[in-house]
């Protein structure tokens, strides 16, 4: 089959790679009809290089039809039409039951310190073979495939598997009060759907920040007040300006959807860049124990967040040397809210939006749709913010 591969820092590839199959009595093997490219997926393409291994299979946002279970899979069937959380999880261990997947126990891949495994996402997760792919192996198939209606259109669920559950988390992580106001820092596909979900879940007032000019039309187009970050001198005039909103306290509520690659960390990112240009021997060592993050947005929601109010963090951070130990800090999902998305616990609640009335926009979010093999130009492109990118969709 054809496979997305990753080779080396801002070098992937499509391949003939190895067909999946059944491996164990829990798997499913699905045949992938759409699979997002995902603002993590980026951190695999530059930052997060040193735990990488050529040839790895990226993606992590899977839709597709059911081919083959295995004989502990008693709920799904080929030519089921499923898609697949991001995240592997059993669905019966304490974590899991606790509604925290992320943390499956089952999964956790333990040899590295880390929570449950993920699809396409490096070794720390397990490096399990990824979506951007004609097929892919459903590990744990009991419990993590969701069944949906034939008719509507792949995008009408496809962002199940990743944007809509962790745009979710983030809106209920922030705790936003009734009729409350929230800034929403970075509009790529989460950060943009986060405001979405903030309105239609009763925020009053949504501001989004961010530095693409598209990215703020889309958002401004959705009744979001934005704030060009060009447009000021500084984080503490952006702050002055949104204070200025709220009656000189600031926003209830601020979501951190920018994460590890922020604006505005010149040696944070001259650090990484090195980092990832060293060989992977020696990169890998020295980014276990001394990576860094650019924090320069973390460092705006603290100082933009009302006194008393609640900062979510869904941009993914990887350093071990940050002034706070973030690595840890945001793979146990400890407060100020932050982790990976628990993606089964809110596909429930986010399914009465995917209806006729799409009040939530997905039917039209991607922004562009691509086949397989043009996925080297999409990575660069949604790397670069080229061409009003701000949702990629692989057709195989």
């Amino acid at each position: 089959m054809k496979a997305v591969t990753w080779q080396g820092r801002r070098d992937v590839r499509v391949e003939n790679v190895p067909d999946p199959r059944i491996e164990e009595p829990t798997d499913a093997v699905i045949r992938i009809t759409s699979s997002g490219l995902c603002g993590s997926d980026l951190h695999l393409y530059e930052v997060l290089t040193p735990f990488m291994t050529p040839g790895d299979i990226l993606g992590h946002e899977p839709m597709g039809i059911v081919e083959e279970v295995g004989a502990a899979v008693p709920d799904l069937k080929a030519g089921d039409r499923v898609v697949v959380p991001f995240q592997i999880a059993c669905g019966d261990c304490w974590m899991c039951l606790s509604g925290l997947p992320t943390q499956c126990e089952t999964t956790q891949v333990s040899g590295e310190g880390m929570g449950a495994a993920l699809f396409g996402y490096t070794r720390l997760y397990g490096a399990v073979p990824g979506a951007q792919a004609e097929y892919l192996r459903v590990p744990q198939a009991q419990f993590g495939p969701i069944k949906v209606p034939e008719g509507p259109s792949d995008e009408r669920f496809l962002y199940l598997s990743d944007v809509l559950p962790t745009a979710w988390q983030a809106v209920a992580y922030a705790g936003i009060p009734e009729g409350g106001s929230v800034a929403v820092l970075g509009l790529g596909p989460i950060g943009d759907m986060a405001c979405r979900i903030a309105l239609a879940r009763g925020a009053g007032t949504v501001f989004g920040v961010d530095l693409v000019t598209e990215r703020l039309h889309r958002a401004r187009d959705r009744g979001v007040e934005t704030f060009d970050l060009r447009d000021f001198d500084g984080e503490k005039e952006l702050v002055a300006a949104i204070r200025d909103r709220t009656d000189g306290r600031g926003p209830d509520a601020v979501i951190d959807a920018v994460g590890t690659e922020a604006h505005g960390s010149a040696a944070a990112k001259l650090a990484q860049t090195a980092t990832g240009m060293l060989p992977r021997a020696l990169s890998g060592k020295l980014a276990e124990r001394f990576s860094i993050d650019r924090l320069a947005a973390l460092h705006t929601a603290i100082e933009l967040v009302r006194r008393g109010g609640t900062i979510s963090l869904s941009g993914v951070y990887g350093g071990m040397a940050d002034p706070l130990p973030l690595l840890t800090m945001f793979d146990k999902q400890l407060q100020i809210r932050m982790g990976q998305a628990n993606v089964r616990r809110w596909t429930d609640e986010i399914m009465p939006y995917l209806t006729d009335d799409d009040p939530l926009g997905v039917d039209d979010f991607a922004t562009h749709r691509v086949p397989l093999d043009d996925a080297p130009h999409a990575y660069e492109m949604f790397q670069r913010k080229q061409d009003g990118a701000v949702k990629v969709v692989m057709k195989p």
